[in-house]
């Protein structure tokens, strides 16, 4: 990992790069963006990108005394684009297989390495992850690396187009069943054509037949980015709620593995 200058909009945060191989060998390099002191929690950008949206995320839990690193997937900074980060997206076809199902997009390989090598560098035991929408099904495939203690699926909407498949392998399937002891977090708004119910049902049968490994969680209202760009900070709002359940959830879960 090299260290590089930030863009403007990130000035607050400390750029690097970080080149990982994915499950073809071939080697992918992405920027990253960190800040904060504290528990490791990595924000997988949604479609419209890494928008302000995204950096007071970023900012909240380095504020509740977490480290945040954010991987710079796709896209502009400080900025959304939804429509040509979904052309941006569609060209990095060796990465994102965003209309398989019942397959998992390469890119999950070089976050998967992402989170051992942040949770070997700074010395913590694992790190937490939360996907959006386009990457909710990376922070589950994530849970099954013993890297990953904690995870969060905000609205995983992929595939898009057949939302009574997930995007993910059976393996990663069988091997986050048997990864996850206690349940991580998934969210959607109820309105949501995006991430429907039908989602929803369908991680309910592949994971909760027996027992509780993903609560889901469904918000009220038409919305569809639940912590970033639906996100309402307002004491008693359903998605201030969220945050601060998902925020206790990473305490909990990430600060308890180091006592």
């Amino acid at each position: 990992m090299s260290e590089i200058q930030a863009s403007e909009p990130m000035r607050e945060f400390d750029r690097t790069a970080f080149t990982a191989p994915i499950n073809d060998g071939h080697q992918v390099t992405h920027d990253i963006y960190s800040r904060g002191d504290g528990p490791v929690i990595v924000i997988v950008q949604e479609l419209p990108g890494i928008g302000t949206a995204t950096l007071d995320l970023a900012r909240h839990f380095v504020d509740q005394g977490f480290s945040v690193c954010l991987p710079h997937l796709f896209g502009p900074l400080g900025r959304t684009s939804m429509l040509g980060n979904m052309a941006r997206v569609m060209c990095l076809r060796r990465e994102f297989k965003l209309l398989e199902k019942n397959a998992t997009s390469p890119i999950v390989d070089w976050l998967r390495a992402l989170c051992v090598h942040l949770a070997e560098t700074q010395g913590v035991p694992g790190v937490g992850v939360i996907g959006m929408c386009l990457t909710g099904n990376f922070a589950i495939s994530l849970m099954a690396d013993e890297s990953v203690l904690a995870g969060v699926a905000s609205q995983p909407s992929m595939p898009f187009f057949d939302q009574s498949s997930l995007h993910m392998s059976q393996e990663d399937v069988r091997e986050v069943r048997a990864a996850l002891d206690e349940p991580m977090l998934a969210y959607r708004f109820e309105g949501d054509p995006i991430c429907t119910a039908e989602k929803f049902e369908a991680l309910n049968s592949a994971f909760n037949d027996d027992r509780e490994r993903i609560r889901l969680v469904t918000l009220p209202g038409k919305g569809h980015s639940v912590l970033t760009l639906d996100f309402v900070d307002e004491a008693g709002h359903p998605t201030r709620q969220a945050l601060d359940d998902v925020t206790d959830y990473f305490r909990a879960s990430l600060t308890a593995s180091t006592d």
